[in-house]
């Protein structure tokens, strides 16, 4: 049994001895500049987890309770932001007024054992709320590839796991209060305001603040977590099938290698065998040892590669479902995701390998496919259909200007429509044409905050067209 690490790790080792012959490529690892800690103003910084979108918010404010939280919004500098683990890649949280963090608003409000619904602060970290909910016999049906988001932070923005029966995280939601940009908390479900629930499930932080989520959860469900290496070809033109076989599916295309990473959960009556620690990241920087000493000759990385995913075996792990689903990521990227219908998901991939193994030979960080289920939140980017997502990263030290340069018209192309918390250069109109419910949440938008006191400048583009 060898891990995913094992499996790719092979391919650094094979690559190691041309370093000698071309020399380290230091100037690949180069800090990126970091902005001044704070401004002429005194305010101090904030960044993004990647730390490609930063401000200098003149207030941060901090609720412990709805009705702190009512009182700030009516006098905070404009704009407000809400923020949470700050992991989106976009300028979403970006403010020069109030910064505006729920971490104070964190736990479970209360529960339902019979109909497995939890009540939960919005500021609660997903990370937080797996042992929370196992603690009371309850878990989320799905969840991300990691888990450091804020609940609030993750349905905003239509965050997401794997799945062809599973929704995204805003799905689950039955209920949620929210507190409008005037201050007045606002309770929403599907008989009860149900213009604003429609809107603000995925509402970018854009119609308030939400403070406490109730959500349809599950039973607590022991599962098979299986990890192997396959041929990439073979794995598209099998992606059907697996999505059929199993409960949760993904696969990650390795570019320069011709080979996917697969990784499957299902449910199982196997006994305990707990994940070990972090294994993806020491495969990650293989794969950037390989660009490194062989990126300049495709042939010898793609051979190394090969030999090293070569009768490799699987790996498994058994344990509840929370514990297994979501992944640590600790090297940074930034990165690109958009969601297509089901049936061009796989067209666009084969573009975007294409173009990446013609044009970029320094990406190396695989590109992961995801399937998710239609929702009728009004700005899910599930809206109406059924969706197969395509994430494609570059490292944190990286130029990731062919993202938009090579990798937005493929997912335009195929009618994707992007994550709200990852990069995109899409404005209002375009949006319009997308989301058949459009103009009406924009609409909505303008009617309870007429004067913009919740957009920044990233959202003035999103919903109004004006440039950033």
């Amino acid at each position: 049994m060898v891990s995913r690490r094992t499996l790719l790790a092979g391919a650094g080792v094979l690559g190691a001895g041309a370093a000698g012959a071309i020399g380290y490529r230091a100037w690949r690892d180069r800090e990126p500049p970091s902005p001044p800690a704070q401004n002429a103003d005194g305010d101090l910084l904030w960044r993004n987890w990647s730390g490609i979108e930063h401000a200098y918010p003149a207030e941060r404010l901090a609720p412990t309770s709805e009705d702190e939280l009512a009182s700030l919004l009516r006098t905070a500098a404009t704009p407000i932001r809400p923020v949470g683990s700050g992991h989106s890649f976009t300028g979403l949280a970006t403010t020069d007024g109030a910064l505006l963090s729920l971490d104070g608003m964190s736990g479970i409000v209360s529960h339902d054992a019979a109909t497995h619904r939890a009540n939960v602060w919005a500021g609660t970290r997903l990370a937080d709320l797996g042992p929370a909910l196992s603690a009371i016999g309850q878990e989320m049906p799905n969840l991300p590839d990691i888990n450091k988001q804020s609940l609030a932070g993750g349905v905003a923005t239509g965050t997401h796991g794997t799945g062809r029966d599973f929704t995204a995280l805003h799905g689950q939601i039955t209920r949620f209060r929210i507190a409008r940009p005037d201050g007045e908390i606002v309770e929403c479900a599907l008989n009860r305001n149900a213009e604003l629930f429609n809107a603000a499930r995925v509402g970018l932080g854009a119609f308030g603040v939400l403070t406490q989520i109730e959500l349809q959860n599950a039973p607590l469900t022991r599962v098979l977590k299986r990890q192997w290496g396959a041929d990439l070809e073979e794995t598209m033109e099998a992606w059907p099938q697996l999505q059929a076989q199993h409960r949760n599916i993904e696969f990650y295309a390795v570019p320069f290698t011709g080979y996917a990473a697969i990784i499957s959960v299902d449910p199982t009556d196997r006994p305990v065998s707990p994940r070990s620690a972090d294994e993806d990241t020491g495969a990650l920087m293989s794969l950037k040892m390989l660009r490194d000493t062989l990126g300049y000759v495709p042939a010898l990385r793609r051979a190394a590669a090969q030999a090293a995913f070569a009768d490799q075996q699987p790996t498994e792990w058994v344990d509840e479902g929370w514990k297994l689903l979501s992944n640590e990521r600790p090297v940074r990227f930034n990165e690109m995701e958009y969601h297509l219908p089901l049936e061009a998901q796989i067209p666009a991939l084969r573009d975007v390998i294409a173009v990446i193994e013609r044009h970029r030979g320094d990406v190396f960080f695989p590109v992961e496919a995801r399937t998710i289920r239609a929702d009728e939140a009004w700005l899910s980017p599930f809206h109406g259909r059924d969706s197969g997502s395509i994430a494609v990263h570059a490292y944190y030290k990286d130029d990731y200007q062919f993202l938009f340069d090579l990798i937005e018209p493929i997912f335009r192309r195929h009618d994707g429509r992007p994550h709200w918390g990852k990069l995109h250069s899409l404005g209002a109109r375009d949006f319009t044409a997308l989301y058949p419910r459009w103009t009406e949440a924009a609409a909505l938008r303008q009617e309870i905050d007429p004067e913009g006191r919740m957009l920044n400048a990233h959202l003035r583009r999103v919903f109004l067209d004006e440039p950033a």
